[in-house]
């Protein structure tokens, strides 16, 4: 795949209640996975598919700055938790139902198979480990 160079926003593709996901364009891949950028005033979904578009890995991460948390998920190993707060966050977490708000602007397969990680994850939540106290994005992530 082609190397593309991140800094492009798509056109707003959200719905009327003021969530709006945006599309990051200029992503730089990785051999044999597609990655994507998505992000919101409160939310930035990285998301990995390979080339037939399975969802492989994502990083949904939330919070501002030094609160910064995220729910990861890899396909062969599972959910784990980075941020400060991660591990002492309440079931009812609030960025569950945001999430589902604001995934509604998300492409169709990544809404659905993101949709269907999140909810499962909050079944999981108290068994998932956290795996660091403070989250690093990668250098693409900060640009």
């Amino acid at each position: 795949m082609k190397p593309r160079r991140a800094g492009r926003v798509q056109e707003s593709i959200g719905y009327r209640s003021g969530f709006m996901m945006q599309e990051i364009l200029g992503v730089t891949d990785e051999p044999g996975v597609h990655r994507r950028w998505f992000h919101d005033d409160y939310f930035d979904l990285f998301v990995w598919q390979s080339g037939a578009g399975e969802l492989v890995q994502f990083q949904l991460c939330y919070g501002i700055d030094s609160s910064e948390q995220a729910l990861v998920w890899h396909k062969d190993s599972g959910f784990y938790l980075d941020g400060a707060k991660a591990s002492g966050s309440s079931r009812g977490d609030p960025f569950v139902t945001r999430f589902d708000a604001a995934a509604r602007a998300l492409p169709e397969e990544i809404r659905v198979a993101m949709t269907t990680r999140v909810h499962e994850f909050v079944h999981k939540k108290d068994a998932t480990p956290a795996r660091r106290k403070r989250f690093r994005r990668a250098s693409w992530q900060r640009t």
